[in-house]
């Protein structure tokens, strides 16, 4: 990767490199799961002991434009995000350099990206926004997971490995998402820029807050203490305790279409 080095006197020499961009091309997202297909849902995945209630936030299934973007192919690393916290007095993270970078707050990740964004030469990085997640996820297809519509043991780091942390990022790239995205399920549950809310049209049960979650963004792609529920792309999910670490809570880049 090409490295590049803040030039600006009143701050921190920094390096830092450029992020491996994927460009996602604008198209319609086939968002959510139909309401009528729930139960089927929740009978499908019932040996997790998820009830069919925490599946209906995905109802009902949208067909929605998502205009171009780019992600970043991979979450952001505890070595890139050493730089930042060596730069801003955060404390270092102690897991691996190539591990996906956990226990990062929301704000925290969003004064990552424009700090990263300001060093790029003020490219407007941000956290992706959940439709866009989605669709980086699922292409144009619907398909149930990043990989396909089949579940399949070892294409994802998730509590069926039985690994019990992180792995390096990219370690699992049959498990790519259509646009070659990696690591979308599993591994680090990834804030996005979305507060929760119900789907325009959602059933009438479903929560209009989820005041039980410790902060109100929806995360996706679950992490390696997650089962395969997780894994699937149209699921949402939350940071439901403060310890961002245990659950595994991190983050992935967005920006808008080169």
């Amino acid at each position: 990767m090409k490295v590049v080095e803040s030039s600006r006197a009143e701050e921190k020499f920094v390096r830092v490199e450029q992020v491996d961009w994927v460009e996602i091309p604008a198209g319609v997202l086939r968002r959510g799961t139909p309401a009528d297909e729930m139960d089927a849902v929740a009978r499908r995945y019932a040996d997790t002991g998820v009830p069919v209630e925490w599946y209906m936030k995905e109802a009902p299934q949208t067909d929605v434009h998502v205009p171009a973007f780019r992600i970043a192919r991979t979450p952001v690393t505890v070595r890139q995000w050493s730089l930042f916290a060596a730069a801003t007095g955060r404390p270092a993270p102690k897991a691996p350099a190539e591990h996906p970078v956990t226990g990062v707050d929301w704000e925290s990740a969003t004064a990552y990206c424009a700090w990263l964004g300001q060093r790029l030469g003020g490219l407007d990085v941000r956290l992706p926004r959940e439709d866009e997640w989605e669709r980086a996820a699922r292409g144009d297809d619907g398909r149930e997971f990043p990989w396909g519509d089949e579940y399949r043991t070892g294409l994802a780091n998730l509590v069926d490995l039985g690994i019990g942390t992180t792995t390096p990022v990219g370690s699992y790239p049959q498990g790519a998402g259509p646009f070659g995205v990696l690591d979308m399920a599993g591994n680090a549950d990834e804030w996005t820029s979305t507060l929760y809310a119900p789907y325009p049209g959602a059933p009438a049960d479903v929560p209009r807050t989820e005041d039980w979650a410790f902060d109100r963004h929806v995360t996706r792609g679950g992490a390696f203490r997650h089962d395969r529920d997780l894994a699937r792309c149209a699921r949402r999910h939350g940071a439901y305790a403060p310890d961002l670490e245990a659950i595994g809570v991190g983050f992935r880049l967005a920006a808008r279409a080169g």
